[in-house]
């Protein structure tokens, strides 16, 4: 049975697991009991029913088709189904879930962010934790290691991965062909193509002043000096260091060059790379399927690489990823449903069904993603000769990223002198962090 209702957008979803019962004290300390030692007893100290419809609630309503078809697949694997309802506006999610937790209306499930979004409910009391279904998932090789870390806060472990992005570089490949380039084994070899397709008058990526106005910047500062990255999104190191604006100042220069679409347009990027009016498109692999909706084909009319690191001396290549959560209410009267819904979606099953439900790479490495792009860019980010860098938007905490998005948006609006944009990010920096002492 599936149940569906509808604010901004609504859709349906899917259904969970049923899995093994009773209870008694865990062992995990604080006297509830769990099912299967996944700490998956609801608030009130009850075990799961076994099966029924969870109440699920999104900001991915566009994701709908997707949901439902997993739904589909978790009610008739384990027996739960979910009552979908999506948001298409992140601000009104937001403040719905927030209020939620204070009614009797508590979602079973949600979407949520990881960062200081996930820090903030876990601080109120509002989230579930799971640090048992993660050491079990993590030993049986359902979710790797290297996810753990967005999902900690103060030494547990909250929420599950709904999904893994690796972001990569899309290109046209007739454009490609056209002008007789080669996929770039090099920063150099990239900035080669660009110029070669800017001297034609075709820009070879696309960027935009609103919103995604920091794909750029982690780009060029994950590939030139990750540890820099990361000592931002910490508080351990200054948006005026050399390092960062170095990479402002060759951000400008490739602006300069011609290599960029103009910032303000208003066309949908997948529209572009498939006309042909840009070359490259620099996403997450969630773009995959917004290209095969156009009837554009994997192989044969785009592809994607992954973005040589501009200093081709560092040991491994940085990949940014980006993984958003799904969470069970910590007050919720079926929390133990809920808790066992997570359980079978890290799963492989599941994880095979959604990564193909939505053309994308899983992080589980025993589902079967049939996009062998996809796949084989899964086997390639679980290696020792990537390390996975946290998107800047996850990694930043709010204030300072409301900040930086509109530096971003000016910079690239209006490219000139970095330094009172990262003076402008730098001073919200230093009163966030002194804000956490």
């Amino acid at each position: 049975m599936k149940n569906s209702s509808k604010l901004m957008i609504a859709g349906l979803a899917a259904g969970a697991l049923l899995l093994s019962a009773c209870g008694g004290d865990d062992g995990n300390g604080d006297g509830t009991s769990s099912a299967n030692g996944n700490g998956t007893s609801g608030a009130n100290g009850e075990a799961p029913s076994g099966g029924g419809t969870l109440k699920f609630y999104t900001d991915k309503a566009a994701w709908e088709p997707q949901f439902d078809r997993v739904s589909d697949a978790s009610e008739e694997q384990i027996g739960y189904d979910l009552d979908f309802t999506g948001y298409s506006e992140a601000d009104a999610y937001s403040a719905f879930i927030k209020q939620s937790f204070r009614t009797a209306e508590k979602p079973s499930l949600f979407t949520w962010h990881t960062g200081d979004a996930l820090a903030e409910l876990v601080d109120e009391g509002m989230v579930a934790q799971t640090s048992d279904l993660w050491a079990e998932a993590m030993a049986s090789g359902d979710i790797p290691e290297d996810l753990e870390q967005y999902y900690t806060y103060n030494g547990e472990q909250y929420c599950v991965p709904l999904h893994v992005v690796y972001w990569v570089i899309y290109y046209n490949k007739h454009v490609f062909a056209e002008h007789g380039l080669d996929v770039p084994e090099t920063w150099d070899d990239l900035m080669e193509i660009a110029d070669t397709l800017a001297g034609e008058g075709i820009p070879a990526f696309y960027q935009t002043n609103i919103l995604f106005s920091f794909v750029w910047f982690q780009t060029l500062l994950a590939g030139s000096d990750p540890d820099l990255y990361e000592a931002l999104s910490t508080g351990d190191a200054s948006y005026t260091d050399p390092g960062v604006v170095a990479v402002m100042e060759q951000w400008r220069d490739m602006i300069d060059a011609g290599h960029f679409t103009a910032p303000d347009s208003a066309d949908d990027p997948q529209i572009l790379l498939n006309n042909g009016d840009v070359a490259m498109l620099n996403f997450g692999t969630f773009f995959t399927g917004a290209l095969n909706e156009l009837g554009m084909e994997s192989g044969e009319d785009y592809d994607f690489f992954v973005v040589p690191n501009m200093d081709p001396s560092l040991p491994q290549t940085s990949l940014i990823v980006e993984s958003g959560p799904l969470c069970a209410a910590e007050e919720a009267d079926d929390r133990a449903d809920a808790m066992e819904y997570m359980s079978w979606w890290v799963g492989a099953e599941a994880q095979t069904e959604w990564a193909n439900a939505r053309g994308d790479v899983s992080y589980n490495p025993n589902a079967e993603v049939r996009d062998e792009r996809l796949a084989d860019l899964g086997e390639q980010a679980g290696t020792d000769d990537v390390r996975l860098i946290e998107r800047y938007f996850e990694a930043t905490p709010q204030p300072i990223l409301t900040a930086a998005l509109d530096g971003f948006g000016a910079f690239v609006t209006n490219p000139g002198d970095p330094m009172p944009i990262l003076e402008a990010i730098e001073a919200e920096a230093d009163a966030y962090w002194a804000s956490q002492q």
